[in-house]
């Protein structure tokens, strides 16, 4: 009952693929809450990285499935909101966090890549 009638505020890394998430709402409205809003601190992941991170493919990614509609993605997780942090936001908040201004990939969050991605990368050759 620790949930019973309460509003309950989510927060992640990212979303991927969206089945975790989406799980996670069920269980917590399962355990009586009267609301389930979603914060993600990141922007929507809309492509994939070649970088190391085993992200599925473009078409595949949940942000992709719902064509960037933050409203059908909530619908489709079953929760009352969802926020996401723009690109901007993030590159923001890790300046205030470090004071200085840094250089990191974005590349799933916008598809603009630091280096060219060809062949095994983008998984042509598997």
């Amino acid at each position: 009952p620790v949930l019973k009638g309460k509003t309950v505020v989510v927060i992640d890394d990212s979303i991927v693929r969206g089945t975790t998430a989406r799980q996670l709402a069920g269980l917590i409205y399962s355990a009586g809450a009267k609301a389930v809003h979603i914060r993600i601190s990141s922007p929507p992941v809309t492509d994939p990285c070649f970088y190391g991170m085993d992200f599925p493919s473009k078409e595949e990614l949940f942000a992709n499935t719902h064509f960037g509609n933050v409203q059908a993605m909530a619908e489709w997780l079953r929760v009352t909101s969802l926020g996401y942090l723009t690109p901007e936001g993030l590159v923001e908040a890790a300046t205030r966090s470090s004071g200085t201004r840094h250089s990191f990939c974005r590349a799933c969050f916008t598809g603009v890549y630091p280096v060219p991605v060809t062949g095994q990368a983008t998984g042509q050759d598997w």
